[in-house]
């Protein structure tokens, strides 16, 4: 999998122009996105280093940056790359990073980058955007399935020699229209995702157990197709179904709001466990259609639960506020769930917390 773009950092905190530098005023000044009160003089970008990590060095906010671009984020595709040995510096006098590299006698050589578009190959030793090793196999795994996909899915009928579970290089009986396709994921019917608010199943998070390749497809519509196990997560069996393997995602994440309010409730942690930490994986009720893509970053808040007020003779109902307590990076967007990865927290996570826009 490619490196994600990281230099943004840099980009987005330049003033190369005097629209730019506007827009970034702007922003900066704004209670939300501003510079901590002690941030470090500069960081030097070590093996490790995450975008993420090196913007809440220096800003109050680490999602805070993209805000300050003076341009569309969809043009933006391959910008300058940051690398380990590298300088992140503040210049405190005029309010702005700058990116340099050490030279002889101990001086910094630094630059104020321009938003220019990097047209050479991508750096395989860059930093990457956020922990990418968190979410790697949920960008090719579609974990999230509605019930009907699964039910018009191809399936195993029958395994080798009739054993129970299936592991690397056996063979499988498969049923079912595979297409054009040679390469399937497999996966085993799972929990069915609630919306905590409508309690309306909004999709079935499905087991991921392996890959599986055509040996030699049917001859007839009453014969079976034979496909190899290729690799295996988990042991597969009878009635595990198929989905074709999908295209490895090349993406640049450029943290970002959401263009229109969001209130969305968190609906299951990944793994089946009641709490999650940071860097953990969690599930949204909410994705493309209520204008969710990838990259949009939503904060957490524990839902304020409705008490009885007692201090009141006829003892009225009050709801609590909710109380926010860290950020979701939404790395995976479907029609109605979206997988986010939890950035920094001050309290674990739970089932039917609140995400929503930044405010």
């Amino acid at each position: 999998m490619k490196k994600f773009s990281t230099a943004a950092l840099l980009l987005a905190l330049a003033s190369a122009s005097t629209g730019f530098a506007a827009e970034t005023d702007k922003v900066l000044n704004s209670p939300r996105c501003v510079f901590k009160p002690n941030a470090p003089d500069q960081h030097k970008v070590v093996r490790g280093d995450t975008l993420w990590d090196i913007s809440g060095k220096f800003l109050a906010h680490a999602w805070c940056w993209p805000q300050v671009w003076g341009m569309n984020r969809d043009e933006i595709r391959n910008p300058h790359w940051i690398y380990p040995g590298q300088i992140v510096y503040f210049d405190r006098a005029a309010g702005r990073l700058r990116l340099g590299k050490p030279v002889a006698g101990g001086g910094v050589d630094t630059v104020r980058l321009s938003p220019q578009i990097r047209t050479e190959g991508l750096g395989k030793d860059a930093v990457p955007a956020i922990p990418s090793n968190a979410i790697e196999p949920f960008l090719s795994q579609p974990l999230v399935v509605g019930e009907n996909e699964l039910n018009t899915a191809p399936r195993i009928v029958a395994t080798q020699e009739g054993r129970v579970l299936l592991g690397r290089n056996d063979k499988a009986y498969v049923r079912g229209d595979l297409g054009d396709g040679t390469s399937f994921q497999v996966f085993r019917p799972g929990t069915p995702l609630r919306d905590p608010d409508t309690k309306a199943i909004l999709g079935y998070e499905a087991a991921y157990l392996g890959t599986i390749k055509l040996d030699r497809a049917a001859q007839n519509s009453d014969e079976a197709h034979v496909l190899k196990v290729v690799s295996a997560k988990q042991e597969m069996g009878v009635g595990d179904r198929l989905l074709p393997v999908p295209p490895t995602p090349i993406l640049n994440y450029v943290p970002h709001p959401p263009e229109k309010q969001v209130n969305a409730r968190i609906m299951s942690i990944y793994g089946g466990v009641s709490q999650a930490g940071q860097n953990q994986i969690v599930t949204v009720n909410r994705g493309k259609n209520e204008g969710l893509d990838v990259g949009t970053v939503l904060e957490l808040y524990r839902y304020g639960e409705t008490i009885i007020d007692r201090t009141e003779k006829d003892k009225p109902r009050v709801k609590l506020p909710d109380h926010q307590y860290g950020s979701l990076f939404i790395f995976r967007v479907f029609d109605n769930i979206s997988y986010g990865l939890v950035m920094q927290v001050t309290d674990s996570v739970k089932v039917g917390d609140v995400a929503k826009s930044p405010e």
